[in-house]
């Protein structure tokens, strides 16, 4: 089996590709020339499979090159992770995001309609579509409400994902997946913003963490098992839509509170309220519902946040250490 991943260099693609290679695939990552090359698989040398995925070059929005990757590569699957994929930057860039996160998932969408048509296609969708939440309890039939561009580009590509599944017959499903972490997280997201800066007041590196709202409620799991329901929505016979999540909502107050007590620290003591990383539009509560995912897919989240929080300060205290030697 052969699989391409776009976005395969940032967290999902990376423990994605992992995930694949143990299942025997030759994994195939799509990859985006920029002038920090050399750091580039940083997360895959992470996981300790930098050798084993073969790069190749292109870009989201150069349907010429998807095509031409289709043709070469041949893909039994196709997982499009890759976008622009930071909340607070699609404000300061929301053309960029809408080329990338939107119009680029649907160049993805033609070249497996033009090249690769009995390849099966998976569309990284977000549980930030649903924004300003229409129901308490977010399944696939609530109503979207996107709150930053972000969002909007994220819906576009979502419904245009539907629409080559029903018009094309294309066997493309999306994975609603809320938020997922893990220590390949990428500093500027809040999870590492919080367990990095633990790990840097900890070791006498830094001396208070400032942040946004504390009080805005996510749904966290770890990336490590969202990417198996990834793989598994496209096992199935047919193509579908699924929410992925662990059903249980807490604040980033909370998470604060793990994360530095799990290295003996009280986070009232360290964590001030910037208003500089407020969003423009927040998005108060996500909390998704796994119900479908668990009957059809079989697939529930294993990892519980206390248990990735912990993980994740770990890593971070690891890589802090190993610069001071």
């Amino acid at each position: 089996m052969r699989v391409l991943i776009t976005g395969v260099t940032g967290q999902d693609g990376a423990y994605l590709s992992q995930l694949l290679l143990g299942k025997g695939y030759e994994v195939f990552g799509l990859v985006r020339r920029s002038a920090s090359a050399d750091v580039i698989d940083e997360r895959l040398r992470w996981l300790g499979i930098a050798g084993k995925v073969h790069m190749v070059d292109g870009n989201l929005t150069d349907l010429s090159a998807l095509i031409r990757t289709m043709q070469d590569v041949k893909p039994d699957e196709v997982y499009n992770l890759g976008a622009q994929s930071f909340v607070k930057s699609s404000w300061q860039q929301p053309l960029l995001t809408g080329q990338v996160t939107g119009i680029g998932a649907v160049n993805v969408l033609e070249a497996v309609r033009i090249a690769r048509p009995q390849a099966k296609f998976y569309q990284a969708s977000s549980s930030e579509m649903f924004g300003l939440i229409q129901e308490p309890v977010q399944s696939e039939k609530t109503p979207f409400y996107p709150r930053s561009p972000y969002a909007a580009a994220k819906l576009y590509a979502h419904w245009m994902t539907v629409n080559y599944r029903e018009s094309f017959g294309l066997h493309a499903s999306n994975g609603i997946l809320f938020n997922h972490e893990s220590p390949l997280r990428g500093i500027e997201f809040v999870t590492r913003k919080v367990t990095d800066g633990a790990a840097r007041i900890k070791l006498g590196l830094a001396t208070e963490l400032k942040l946004g709202n504390l009080d805005a409620k996510r749904d966290w799991g770890h990336a490590r098992d969202y990417v198996q329901a990834m793989w598994l929505m496209l096992q199935q016979e047919t193509p579908d839509d699924y929410v992925v999540a662990t059903g249980r909502t807490v604040t980033v107050r909370d998470m604060c509170r793990l994360a530095f007590g799990h290295v003996g620290l009280n986070y009232e003591e360290f964590v001030k309220v910037d208003p500089a990383f407020m969003r423009p539009a927040e998005v108060d509560v996500l909390l998704g519902d796994p119900a479908k995912a668990k009957a059809k897919l079989g697939w529930q989240a294993e990892t519980s946040l206390e248990t990735m929080m912990a993980e994740m300060v770990d890593a971070d205290l690891f890589r802090h250490r190993s610069r001071m030697r």
